[in-house]
């Protein structure tokens, strides 16, 4: 009970809500709120306070999940390890929107047939190393640079470039852009390169759809990584290079745990992966 209760502190300090908590444990609000209750009785101190429609962790709560976090994930991780797959389990395979859209449609949708036992989630980069050092995923595509510490494989495919999309030409770097939320930390390394080439990031969207449609729309020119490129099939005529902004790449890895790629049902879909990322770019 006491692992249960760790488990639903965690997702709760993510979503914010009892009810987005039970939604994604699959639990009732109420079951949410009596765990987190078993939870503060057995360690003798408040975890939660309300804030209006959401829940306010307490600075016991901020400690214990900094302290139990990343062994509770390291612990579910292994526990994981030791479950057999067989022929149909589920194999849960958690990507960025934008890689999955960019480059494994076509394969995974062959894939499909002939292994229909596979899941696949989409989350920004942090929760994807989250859910594969945890068990909750197999494997995790993603973008971005990792963390320091990690107790997972990591393949290194590729370095993703960047292009400038606009509907009209441009002959010189723009004053102003639109990029995603540079605090992601797919993007937190872009914040130092547009500032030293005086580019003023205009927007912070959390979408690359949404900045290169309001690009070809006129707005303003639009950061956007090749994968959203090349999902929306945008005309060369409305992508622009400029050598300054070379070094706005972001790197793409696959990340699995040891024990995992040694089932073939694993490896199998791994190397599906690996083949279906465009190399030498």
């Amino acid at each position: 009970m006491l692992l249960e209760g760790i488990e639903t502190l965690l997702v709760l300090a993510e979503e914010g809500t009892m009810s987005r908590t039970g939604s994604r444990l699959y639990i009732s609000q109420s079951a949410v709120s009596k765990r987190i209750a078993k939870l503060e009785a057995t360690l003798g101190t408040k975890l939660i306070i309300p804030a209006g429609r959401l829940i306010k962790l307490t600075p016991d709560a901020h400690a214990l999940i900094k302290n139990v976090g990343p062994s509770f994930n390291e612990i579910r991780g292994l526990i994981f390890e030791h479950q057999n797959l067989d022929d149909q389990s589920i194999i849960t395979l958690d990507c960025s929107e934008t890689l999955v859209a960019g480059y494994l449609a076509n394969a995974l949708g062959t894939y499909f047939q002939k292994d229909n036992y596979i899941s696949i989630t989409t989350h920004h980069t942090p929760v994807i190393v989250e859910n594969v050092q945890s068990g909750k995923a197999s494997i995790g595509f993603c973008a971005g640079h990792l963390p320091a510490q990690y107790s997972f494989v990591t393949e290194h495919l590729m370095d993703e470039p960047f292009k400038l999309v606009f509907n009209q030409p441009l002959t010189a770097l723009p004053k102003a852009i639109v990029v995603n939320d540079l605090k992601n930390p797919s993007n937190i390394s872009q914040a130092a390169v547009l500032q030293k080439l005086g580019i003023t990031p205009l927007m912070e969207m959390d979408s690359y759809t949404a900045s290169a449609q309001l690009a070809l729309a006129g707005m303003a020119p639009a950061l956007v990584p090749q994968s959203i490129v090349k999902t929306l099939s945008i005309d060369d005529k409305y992508c622009f290079e400029f050598a300054e902004l070379a070094e706005l790449t972001r790197p793409i890895h696959l990340i699995y745990r040891q024990n995992s790629y040694k089932l073939p049902r694993v490896k199998n879909l791994v190397e599906t992966i690996v083949d279906a990322v465009p190399k030498g770019v």
